[in-house]
């Protein structure tokens, strides 16, 4: 039986980068950079008042600490302002946020130093040189990196782009992820089952979990166990995924009947992973680029599971993260458990937080069966329980592996 780090540690040496695409800023969130984006010009563009009020020498400014100053108003500035302004020595402009400073103005003095008039203002207190301006380039200067090969794109990094007027850049596009539902007995949604048949839940449940994940994701659907079907479908996604994903046909006959129709694709290795659940699986690459292609087993509960141990972290490596894993954190068993002898436990679980101390709690959900998916819904981490551990009483300290969290 081959440990969980080997058989991850296989896939994980498959894992390839798609190549770069340049696409719309708007299109690039959640994104990895795949240039260093050089500002072509200055960040701000143009010194500017960083608040509304006058622009004013902040020499002419200064007797205000001992009296009221009063200087003349000749005119106004509003944001977006094309004209240029000069300023003479005692005078002041009004001026808005984001607006551009007159020449030899540098400061702006907050109207909330002032009486506010129009005509002619008295200034309360003094502003120092610089003071509520936006320096040219005190964010960004011309020939400054703006966004870093590698950074993630997220909303102030599309900001940023936009500032600095980028309407497209280099990214490393969502890894493609075929996913495959295997079974005589499955119907789709629907449909009503006749007898012996269940609804495709894989299909489903996969895709969202590859999604969540950050794939672009194909769900092919429903495939019965017709080999040479099999292997058209298989090898049409092969040439359209950098991840393909069968669930079902990992036992029995109908695992016969799926490696006979894809193994001269390539060799996919079925093997028993020391994991509970989820034990029983295959992976391989097949075609010509030797695509990653992983077996799941067919009951969902254990396809999500060996999805979150084994696939989810090979996307998360084609999309070049430095840590393809989950966070994983320590936490206080509210429930006693009990794990299969031989085999890393992956357990369902509700993580909590002691506000008193900050301290995490996990409590156990549902039972150990791994067709039972109802719990899983409701859980929001994996209990990870190590081979040589069984059981596990109240108040023991665990490995506790976050799921996506709600909202």
């Amino acid at each position: 039986m081959r440990s969980v780090d080997e058989q991850l540690a296989r896939a994980l040496a498959a894992a390839v980068r798609p190549a770069p695409v340049r696409v719309a800023i708007s299109e690039a969130q959640g994104l990895l950079c795949a240039e260093e984006v050089v500002a072509e010009r200055a960040l701000p563009g143009f010194d500017q008042a960083a608040v509304d009020g006058y622009a004013v020498r902040s020499v002419d400014t200064q007797a205000a600490g001992e009296e009221p100053v009063q200087l003349p108003v000749v005119g106004e500035i509003a944001a977006g302002s094309r004209q240029p302004r000069r300023l003479q020595p005692g005078q002041a402009v009004r001026i808005a946020t984001g607006a551009p400073l007159p020449t030899l103005a540098d400061a702006v003095l907050p109207t909330g130093f002032t009486d506010g008039h129009h005509a002619k203002v008295t200034v309360h207190q003094p502003v120092p040189s610089a003071g509520y301006v936006r320096r040219t380039g005190e964010d960004v200067q011309t020939g400054d990196v703006a966004v870093r090969r590698g950074a993630v794109i997220g909303s102030a990094q599309v900001g940023l782009l936009a500032a600095v007027g980028r309407s497209k850049v280099l990214v490393y596009p969502r890894p493609r992820v075929s996913i495959i539902s295997v079974g005589d007995e499955l119907v789709d949604i629907d449909r009503t089952p006749g007898q012996g048949q269940v609804y495709d839940v894989n299909s489903y449940a996969l895709s969202a979990a590859a999604r969540d994940a950050g794939a672009e994701v194909n769900r092919v659907g429903i495939l019965e166990s017709d080999p040479k079907r099999l292997r058209e479908v298989v090898e049409s996604r092969l040439l359209l995924s950098e991840i393909v994903v069968i669930a079902g046909g990992v036992g029995g006959e109908l695992a016969e009947e799926v490696r006979s129709a894809i193994q001269d694709l390539g060799e996919v290795d079925m093997t028993r992973v020391a994991m509970h659940p989820g034990s029983v699986q295959g992976f391989g690459r097949l075609g010509p680029d030797a695509v990653p292609t992983f077996l799941l087993p067919g009951n969902p509960m254990s396809a999500l599971v060996v999805f979150e141990v084994m696939v989810r972290p090979l996307i998360r490596a084609a999309q070049g993260k430095r840590n393809p894993h989950r966070r994983v954190v320590t936490a206080r068993l509210l429930s006693p458990i009990t794990s299969t002898k031989d085999r890393r436990g992956f357990l369902r679980g509700q993580l909590l937080r002691d506000e008193s101390n900050g301290e995490y709690l996990v409590q156990p959900l549902g039972l150990s069966g791994s067709h039972l998916l109802a719990s899983l819904a409701e859980a929001n981490c994996l209990v990870l329980v190590d081979e040589e551990t069984t059981e596990i009483p109240v108040g023991e300290q665990v490995q506790v592996s976050f799921l996506a969290q709600r909202g």
